[in-house]
């Protein structure tokens, strides 16, 4: 119903590319806990690895935007999440944008986080930091600012 867009693309051994600078450090996050990320509104989009120490990967990412906004959930799983870790970046337009990473596997295999901005926009007017109220992105047809009654 909402428009998507993917890309894959094969990582070298050394790593992920990104900013490795603007990657928070790394977080160890238990077997049925969850960790939350807030980001300013000036970040247009997050980058976020998820992985484990050669154990099994599952976890739930969550991508909250604003009040009375529905989540957007990617669910995943790996049998090695050393191997085999998962790496995403994701547009995060508007502001009151939260990322959510839920461990769903059980307390005997903690997963290690890292997050952080991936690219920096210019916003400076309250119009450009309102959030997204629907997938079109920023001055699409759902886009709404200003009071409402």
């Amino acid at each position: 119903e909402f428009p998507m867009a993917a890309q894959i693309d094969a990582v070298s051994a050394a790593g992920p590319l990104g900013d490795p600078e603007r990657m928070e450090g790394s977080m160890t996050i238990q077997g049925g806990a969850l960790r939350t990320y807030p980001f300013d509104p000036q970040v247009d989009s997050v980058q976020v690895l998820l992985r484990t120490d050669g154990r099994p990967l599952n976890a739930r990412l969550e991508l909250l935007q604003g009040p009375n906004n529905n989540k957007q959930v990617i669910e995943l799983y790996t049998e090695d999440g050393l191997d085999r870790p998962f790496y995403a970046i994701i547009e995060t337009p508007g502001s009151g944008n939260v990322v959510r990473i839920v461990n769903t596997a059980t307390v005997e295999f903690p997963l290690t986080c890292s997050i952080g901005a991936y690219k920096i926009g210019d916003k400076n007017s309250f119009d450009e930091m309102q959030p997204v109220i629907s997938g079109y992105g920023a001055g699409g047809p759902g886009r709404r600012s200003g009071s409402f009654s």
